[in-house]
């Protein structure tokens, strides 16, 4: 790492934003900049875990291998996941969880060793978890106990509304403060953007309210490479009652079933490894049979695992859904699909560099190919955690990431006198419907033009800044989904049913014109 000591924005508080707070403030002056409490977000929702090979030649019974994980990474990735960055990420993994566990982080453990969970498109148990199905939630705990005690400067309840840029390079961030208003800015030789993801595009999602896509559309903005953005990842089990939220893809590792209304396991007729199979494959059949089922849920049976098994692997998922009236032991309960995950994002190197010097993007906020049309299970903690490491030493170096293939240019039509204020619902119903599960022409094309006809409120609040946002990204999604005209991993077209492998790459984007700052 070089000797220099420069000023770092991290804009963020998960699990990659944190980590490149606590790694960088060793030599570096960091401020982290989050716009709720430290902490408050995606990542404290994880229930999985984190994916990981660490010492399976050592387990009696475990057949399992670096090289094993990064197949299946491959393999659920439908032909879009560089080798090369999964082979990083996954044999990087040790080091990254070792960190973790010095900072605090305590994994569930059998008999003294680390205890591994099996989830679905995996080959062999792999899956460090906390408290059972908490796992993000513990590794928020340690992360933010280790900054507090640090030397970074945390700016809670601020909004990231603006990157500064000067002759090319990104050289700082304009805030707000939520809910004041009040602006400010702050110079830095580096920014690194960490937010998360956009759920909040979606109707029905996994993700917390503050998942509104901010960093992507604060690098749209500054002129940075984007790709992958017609690739959301869509979760097979959202418990199907108000509030209900994720039903962990772990309880279908250790034994659950999806059944129909009637009673029937259908997804054995669909796929060999039946409710293990990649996530775009279970989601889009519990959507058909929704379909046929009058939009009925499916129903997730678990009540062969036995109330003592629910309550001690999942306490947190057995409380919620006791608090429901739902007694899972006893009889199935219902589930839905929901957006879970955003693949595409800020176009990265391993190192978190991007198109622009001076700015970086680690964790969902990125895209770095190691996730291609369809993430494996429980790789984002882990790509969060390495690259966050990865990316410290690179702060500041003068070269900006270069990538293959040219990016295509865009740039926003101007807000024409008649444009209709938007209602965040709306676009979440309308995104839903044409941008979800199943995708085609003629739906995304109509969005499109109802997405080109709205603005947002001016009022510099921080609900306006995020619906601008999400305008911003809901527009670049529909029109990455329009582009890509094949059927890929989570991208369904019924107007392109088949892969094509004109397609075998990857679509990036980049603002052009006198909308860029």
């Amino acid at each position: 790492m070089s000797a220099v000591r420069r000023r770092v924005v991290v804009v963020g508080s998960g699990i990659a934003g944190m980590t490149v707070a606590v790694e960088a403030s060793a030599e570096h002056d960091v401020v982290l900049i989050t716009k709720g409490a430290l902490g408050e977000a995606t990542t404290r929702y994880a229930q999985g875990g984190i994916a990981v090979v660490l010492d399976a030649a050592a387990r009696p019974g475990v057949d399992d291998s670096v090289s094993a994980h990064v197949a299946d990474t491959v393999s659920a990735g439908a032909g879009l996941v560089d080798p090369t960055v999964a082979e990083t990420v996954c044999g990087d993994g040790p080091d990254a969880v070792s960190a973790l566990m010095r900072w605090g982080t305590r994994f569930d453990r059998v008999d003294g060793r680390l205890a591994l969970g099996l989830e679905a498109a995996h080959s062999a148990p792999r899956i460090l978890h906390a408290d059972g199905d908490a796992t993000g939630a513990e590794i928020v705990r340690a992360l933010a106990a280790k900054v507090r005690s640090g030397a970074v400067v945390v700016r809670e309840q601020a909004l990231v509304t603006d990157l500064v840029v000067r002759d090319g390079a990104v050289t700082g961030v304009v805030c707000v403060g939520v809910p004041s208003g009040l602006p400010w800015t702050i110079d830095a030789d580096a920014v690194v953007l960490a937010t998360g993801g956009a759920g909040q595009l979606y109707a029905h999602t996994t993700n917390p309210l503050v998942a509104t896509g901010d960093g992507l559309a604060l690098a749209l903005r500054a002129g940075a490479v984007v790709a992958d953005l017609e690739m959301y990842q869509f979760h097979p089990t959202r418990l199907a009652v108000p509030g209900g939220g994720l039903i962990s893809e772990a309880v279908r590792g250790e034994g659950a079933v999806l059944r129909d209304t009637a009673g029937r396991r259908f997804m054995t007729e669909v796929h060999p490894d039946a409710e293990l199979a990649p996530r775009d494959v279970v989601a889009r059949e519990i959507a058909r049979v929704m379909r046929e089922q009058g939009g009925t849920p499916v129903l997730l049976d678990a009540t062969a695992l036995g109330a003592d098994f629910l309550a001690r692997r999942f306490p947190g998922l057995d409380a919620r859904c006791r608090a429901h009236g739902l007694r899972w032991d006893r009889e199935p309960i219902p589930v839905t699909p929901a957006a879970h995950y955003f693949m595409g994002g800020v176009r990265t190197d391993l190192a978190g560099r991007t198109s622009l010097p001076g700015l970086y993007a680690v964790g969902e906020a990125a895209c770095t190919g190691l996730h291609g049309a369809n993430r494996l299970a429980s790789n984002s903690l882990l790509e969060g955690a390495v690259t966050a490491l990865r990316c410290v030493p690179a702060l500041g170096a003068p070269a900006p990431a270069v990538f293959e293939g040219e990016p295509t240019p865009y740039a926003p039509a101007p807000v024409s006198e008649d444009a209709q204020p938007m209602e965040r619902a709306e676009l979440q119903e309308i995104m839903w419907t044409a941008a979800g599960l199943v995708r085609d022409g003629a739906t995304l094309s109509a969005a499109s033009d109802t997405l080109a006809g709205w603005t947002t409120a001016d009022d510099r609040t921080a609900a306006s800044y995020e619906d601008a946002n999400l305008l911003e990204v809901a527009r670049l999604v529909v029109a990455a989904a329009l582009a890509r005209t094949e059927s890929r991993g989570a991208h369904d077209r019924r107007d392109f049913p088949r892969r094509d492998p004109a397609f075998d790459r990857h679509l990036s984007w980049v603002r052009k014109g006198d909308h860029a700052c």
